[in-house]
Formats: structure tokens, C-alpha cells, sequence
């Protein structure tokens, strides 16, 4: 069964129980993704369903920040929830340790000297961990390790 297919099928599942805030923001994943598919014309991959899944769980993620920063606390604990549920479907973040050892891989690969090839290792690193690591971990990283 294909991600979309899981989503949709978990939202008739919470629809069916009342679990209204659930089956909500399941269907605002799926109507995102349905978006995506007129904008590019064609059905996505699971890969770019996943990229989708990823993109609209940083929003969240940001939200999350910035209602912080603003002591929202209402708006916090919604957010949180809605961040439980997106992440259900994206697969396990790496540790910073395997982080770690992508980009010294990446850096001993690109003869990277310094920080003039950051860019290089960042386009490089991210490519290889593929949505695995949130971009800040990998440049914190990057940066340590060129400087």
C-alpha cells in the first residue's frame, strides 16, 4: 500500500472514531499532496510525497518555534500535535553521530579544505542523507568540521 493510500486510509479510521483534530490535519496532508500532484501534472513518487510530508513538517516545526518565542502556549500544544501526526509518516531522523560520519565521508570524498567548500558539502551531505537530517544539524556540522 502506497503512503497516500495510508494516510487516507488512517483518515477515514480517525473520521470514524470522532477524532476530529486527527482526521483534520490528515486531510490537509492529503489536500497538500493533491496540490502538488495538479501542480506538477502527475502523480508523485513516495519519494516526493515524503519530501511533501517533510516540507509541511517544517512549518510546524517553525510555528512551534515562533509561538515559543511569543509564549503561546494554546498554539503551542496544537502544533505539537499536528507535528506527532506528520512525523508518524516520515521515516526515523538519523542520530547526529551517523550525521556525523555522512559528512566526514562527504568532506574526505569532496577534498573539502575549509569553510570556502561549504556549500559543495552541504549540496553533497544532503543529497546523501536524503531528507534523513534537518538541514541546521548538517550545517552545525559542516561548519565544525571545516573550521
Amino acid at each position: 500500500m502506497s503512503l497516500l493510500e495510508d494516510i487516507r486510509k488512517d483518515m477515514f479510521s480517525a473520521s470514524k472514531q470522532s477524532n476530529t483534530v486527527e482526521s483534520d490535519i490528515l486531510k490537509m496532508v492529503i489536500a497538500v499532496i493533491k496540490n502538488e500532484e495538479i501542480s506538477k501534472g502527475e502523480k508523485l513518487t513516495e519519494e516526493e510525497i515524503l519530501k511533501v510530508l517533510r516540507k509541511e513538517s517544517k512549518k510546524v516545526q517553525d510555528s512551534i518555534n515562533e509561538f515559543t518565542k511569543m509564549g503561546r502556549d494554546d498554539l503551542i500544544a496544537k502544533e505539537k500535535v499536528q507535528l506527532e501526526v506528520l512525523e508518524r509518516y516520515l521515516p526515523a531522523m538519523l542520530d547526529e553521530s551517523k550525521v556525523r560520519e555522512v559528512v566526514k565521508e562527504v568532506i574526505s570524498k569532496s577534498g573539502a579544505q575549509d569553510m570556502k567548500d561549504m556549500g559543495r558539502v552541504m549540496g553533497m551531505a544532503m543529497k546523501e542523507l536524503n531528507g534523513q537530517a534537518d538541514g541546521n544539524t548538517v550545517r552545525d556540522i559542516v561548519s565544525e568540521l571545516l573550521s
